[in-house]
């Protein structure tokens, strides 16, 4: 159903133009959109014109027209005002509405379908029988997007992003709870994920722009056909809580890119517990202290490499040398042997994922 404030912006709009008073009055009698004070009087009558098989009808000096949705009155307009020309703005008037009334209930069918396609709860018959319907081509590129943004409802972020000119037409942006948006974006051929960060990029700025902070953006993979979108939303959503554990530094990450994050994020918490008691002996990695930890990560970030891990911590080779021994006594863990690194590594990640979990409550 069109909200009163369209229908009240539409109205004015066109009293500007046609310097007529208009009235839109429901079916139940009462005023939905109103240009004039004065024009609250026709209720009445508008109601008992409702009841009348007319189409159309001159009431009190002003001009009654009836607006239909697939042969169901929803609403009254009353025009108002001199004039030979009356009749025929009255009549413009009501089949502008009428027009919109369609437009805006295929906008809410094609929302109502892509919420369903996201959350797969369409059989795949339904998929291709409402798409030809609704005329969303079924055959072409796209990505789901998937933002979150601090007190992105009561920010209206939703609006604000299905208003970008970049969404106009071919794109479908909607939600399917009070926390993310999500963009179901076509993409053309040839293009990737540097042209969806880029996209990204352009929500991210919209939404900063209008003083929406703290904005996390994640989409999944390009998929080919319209039944795949379920699955592209599927792994935003995971990339949108894997890259607040691993990529915290990162507002925009792609699904792609979670690398072994993506599988740690699927273990249950008592195997994980199980793996750190077992690479730790019961000793947790957040006793290690702030120059170990920075250590550990800045040897890491240079793929194990002892000579310019040192030159970047400004330290002496045999102080990292030092470093790296006292750590393996502690722990059992050489990281200069590869799968000693890589177990390390994979334990950090896997506390990390812990703690993450540890925020919520079930």
């Amino acid at each position: 159903m069109i909200s009163n404030q369209i229908l009240q912006n539409t109205i004015e709009g066109l009293k500007a133009i046609s310097r007529v008073e208009f009235s839109v009055i429901d079916t139940d009698g009462k005023t939905a959109a109103s240009t004039s004070d004065n024009m609250s009087e026709f209720e009445k009558s508008a109601l008992e014109f409702a009841g009348s098989p007319a189409d159309s009808q001159e009431i009190q000096g002003c001009q009654f027209f009836k607006i239909y949705d697939e042969q169901q009155l929803e609403y009254i307009l009353v025009a108002g005002g001199a004039g030979e020309d009356l009749y025929m703005v009255g009549k413009m008037v009501a089949f502008q509405i009428q027009n919109l009334l369609t437009a805006y209930k295929e906008r809410f069918d094609k929302d109502n379908f892509i919420k369903n396609l996201l959350l797969d709860n369409l059989l795949l018959v339904d998929i291709y029988s409402r798409s030809k319907k609704l005329h969303i081509p079924t055959d072409v590129k796209r990505v789901v997007i998937v933002v979150e943004a601090e007190n992105g409802k009561d920010s209206n972020a939703l609006e604000i992003i299905r208003n970008l000119k970049e969404n106009a037409g071919k794109d479908f942006v909607t939600a399917v709870d009070e926390n993310n948006v999500i963009v179901v974006k076509e993409i053309a051929d040839g293009d990737g994920n540097p042209e969806i960060d880029k996209k990204a990029v352009e929500i991210v700025n919209c939404l900063e722009k209008e003083g929406i902070g703290n904005v996390h953006i994640a989409y999944g993979t390009i998929i080919g056909e319209i039944k795949e979108v379920s699955r592209s939303y599927k792994e935003a959503k995971m990339a949108l809580d894997v890259g607040k554990i691993f990529f915290s530094e990162r507002n925009i990450i792609a699904y792609s890119e979670l690398g072994i994050g993506r599988l740690i994020y699927q273990l249950p918490i008592p195997l994980c517990k199980m793996f750190i008691k077992e690479i730790f002996d019961g000793r947790n990695p957040d006793e290690f202290d702030e120059e170990t930890l920075t250590t550990i990560n800045k040897f890491f970030e240079n793929s194990l490499n002892v000579s310019e891990t040192s030159r970047q911590l400004f330290i002496h080779r045999n102080t990292l040398v030092y470093r790296l021994d006292k750590l393996q006594k502690s722990t059992g863990l050489d990281l200069r042997i590869f799968e000693d690194a890589i177990t390390f590594k994979i334990a950090l990640m896997v506390v990390k994922y812990m703690k993450y979990m540890e925020t919520f409550d079930f």
